[in-house]
């Protein structure tokens, strides 16, 4: 950077000169100390004569770093015949690849406020974590030919966690082979099965499994097994995969979660949403508890609402969760779907409202609904599904002075139906159904589907969508 291209002050150009002149006395010190491997070196240790091999197999050595960019270079685009040549019978492949890279931080000190300061941010790796990580199986295959350390980890993780990581079935398979520890436990407390957290990752899941990775292995800070990684994530495969290999069902994590919470506290989006149905069909047809609470006592349907999945909601409900459990807030799972409409309306919050109050959910206080019309009016399903559970409402002007103009034009048929209840009485069918609700209560989604009515007026006592209220 020139001196032109920023306007530095006099008191920041000298901390500059200090940091530049720091640097350059630590990067000789470096270079006195420090085993540097050159490509040159490289080839002089092939070499060498075989007693030194021989009096390498009882000694230890410590590995050498190497900031030769030839090599590097070789190693980071797969170079095969490169890295025969740098790597050649006799040689040694256990290095520490070095990379260095200026970064400007902000730094302040007790003369000034703070200075722009050049510093280095390194970051430890091998050859064996670059070409597992980028599946270059050749260039692997050579270097631990070679006799590089499988299980060598400077950067506090290892090179089977960076084949996993990056979905390398076959770097996984070949490092197993040569012996890599299917449980080796990162500088993060997680085993390579904890690591395999995305759909393409479930063929290095099976290698692992095949090479004894423990399938019930716990992570250090959230004490979370596979079976809670592949649930979070939303991984059919894999949680088939660990539940047909005795995955245990109900162990909780620090946070109290089962992997059925798991699943269904995870944030999901629209496209998703059809994964983590799939894997909670899993988990519940292999036996989960419905009803187990985390550390704040939230059910499964309690993240489901929140998280407005409805097919998991439909599932939960049609296994005997309860519709009116409270959590440690004092929340049920109806209170959780309604604060989530105005963020996920694409989600379908309707369905879920519908399904809780045909299980016999608890309703809004009446003298709410103006305040539940203003946080989910661009969902009109939502407010219609909420006030047939009513037989009568008060409309009142906070009503009309809680949908936004834009809102009620977009949906203005709808809305004006609403509004002319204000004047007019509800129709004597919907009084009917109304009364017929509450006298079946929670029994309504037992007992509607099995009488002798025509469909149209199933659907009618199930709250069905109208697009109007009468």
């Amino acid at each position: 950077m020139s001196r032109g291209s920023f306007a530095f002050t006099p008191t920041a150009l000298r901390s500059l000169e200090e940091d530049r002149d720091l640097l350059e006395r630590r990067r000789y010190q470096r270079q006195l100390v420090d085993p540097v491997l050159s490509g040159y070196l490289l080839r002089k240790e092939a070499r060498e004569k075989t007693r030194f091999s021989r009096q390498t197999l009882h000694e230890p050595i410590t590995p050498m770093v190497c900031r030769d960019l030839v090599v590097q270079n070789a190693l980071y685009t797969g170079n095969l015949e490169a890295l025969k040549e740098f790597f050649p019978k006799g040689s040694s492949s256990n290095l520490v690849i070095q990379p260095e890279g200026g970064a400007m931080r902000w730094v302040s000190d007790g003369k000034v406020r703070g200075l722009w300061s050049l510093t280095y941010e390194q970051e430890l790796t091998t050859p064996l974590h670059i070409t597992s990580g980028r599946g270059f199986t050749d260039c692997l295959r050579h270097l631990l030919m070679r006799g590089a350390n499988v299980d060598f980890a400077p950067g506090g993780t290892t090179a089977l966690h960076e084949a996993c990581e990056e979905c390398q079935p076959e770097c996984v398979k070949l490092l197993l082979q040569y012996g890599a520890n299917a449980n080796a436990v990162n500088e993060d407390g997680l085993m390579p099965l904890h690591v395999c957290t995305d759909p393409d990752s479930l063929e290095c899941a099976k290698h692992l499994i095949q090479f004894g990775a423990a399938i019930n292995g716990r992570s250090l800070d959230e004490n979370d097994t596979p079976l809670h990684v592949a649930s979070r994530h939303g991984l059919p495969g894999h949680v088939e995969l660990y539940l047909r290999h005795g995955a245990v069902l109900e162990r909780q994590n620090d946070e109290g979660l089962t992997p059925l919470n798991a699943a269904c506290s995870q944030p999901q989006d629209l496209v998703a949403l059809e994964r983590y149905g799939q894997v909670c069909k899993q988990l519940v047809e292999a036996g989960a508890d419905v009803q187990k609470g985390d550390a704040d006592k939230q059910t499964p349907l309690h993240m489901a609402c929140k998280n407005a999945n409805p097919d998991v909601v439909d599932l939960l409900l049609q296994k005997g969760a309860s519709v009116n459990s409270m959590d440690y807030g004092g929340e049920a799972p109806m209170h959780n779907i309604l604060k989530m409409v105005a963020y996920k309306p694409e989600h379908q919050p309707e369905r879920i409202v519908q399904a809780l109050l045909n299980y016999g959910s608890i309703r809004v206080w009446p003298g709410a609904l103006s305040k539940v019309l203003k946080y989910c009016c661009m969902s009109p399903r939502t407010i219609e599904v909420l006030l047939n559970a009513y037989s009568h409402v008060k409309v009142t002007d906070q009503w009309v002075e809680a949908v936004p103009p834009e809102v009620f034009q977009k949906h203005r048929d709808f809305y004006e139906s609403v509004f002319a209840l204000a004047h007019t009485p509800r129709s004597l069918q919907h009084l009917a159904r109304h009364r017929l609700r509450t006298y079946l209560d929670s029994r309504v989604y037992k007992v509607v589907p099995k009488l002798r009515l025509p469909t149209f007026l199933k659907d009618y006592l199930m709250l069905e969508f109208r697009g109007y209220v009468h």
